[in-house]
């Protein structure tokens, strides 16, 4: 059994707040476009990345999910995001700091509590 990619379902009470976390500030782009439905949804995709966003005010009130992306190029990314989205940093990980389990991390958190 081989599984080629992990695609996590982020749902929104409206999906724009996370189209402005991932597409705006995180580069993604959207494959899938369901925007205009009565149920909005899309897949947004970077390199080898996708995850689902759906629009449901009732899955959005029972999760705020916590994902994590890895990158070798922490400085760059932290430098992009802190000049185009500086609203969307993590009050308690606004800045590239060394975790004690090894790894350089900082967050961003949007308005609705989804947390990268």
């Amino acid at each position: 059994m081989k599984f080629t990619k992990l695609i996590p379902n982020v749902f929104y009470t409206d999906i724009k707040v996370g189209i402005k976390l991932f597409v705006e500030c995180l580069q993604f782009e959207i494959g899938y476009d369901d925007l205009k439905s009565d149920h909005p949804s899309c897949v947004i995709n970077k390199d080898n990345l996708a995850i689902f966003l759906h629009q449901s005010k009732e899955y959005a009130e029972k999760d705020r999910p916590e994902l994590r992306l890895e990158t070798k190029e922490i400085e760059l990314v932290y430098a992009q995001v802190s000049k185009s989205h500086p609203e969307l940093l993590h009050p308690n990980s606004n800045k590239v700091s060394k975790r004690p389990w090894g790894s350089l991390e900082f967050a961003l958190l949007d308005e609705s509590g989804v947390c990268v």
